[in-house]
């Protein structure tokens, strides 16, 4: 099984093909190789270090508060 992880297009450096991604306050350097249409400000679909897809924001968005929401029930359920 593999899991994506939407986060926000920061920077993007053309030179290397790498962008900063924020995902919640953490960014990371992605590779940019695969999704070069996407912009600074733009959501994307990370996959173990590259972005695979651009993303609606409206999609991310939702997707990232769900990820939140089993979070916190995760954390209820060890209490």
């Amino acid at each position: 099984m593999c899991l994506g992880i939407p986060g926000k297009v920061v920077t993007i450096d053309k030179e290397t093909s790498t962008a900063e991604v924020d995902f919640g306050g953490v960014k990371r350097t992605v590779s940019m190789h695969l999704c070069p249409e996407a912009g600074i400000g733009d959501y994307v679909l990370v996959h173990v270090g590259f972005a695979i897809q651009k993303l609606d924001e409206e999609d991310a968005l939702i997707t990232l508060e769900l990820f939140k929401e089993i979070g916190e029930k995760y954390i209820e359920s060890e209490i």
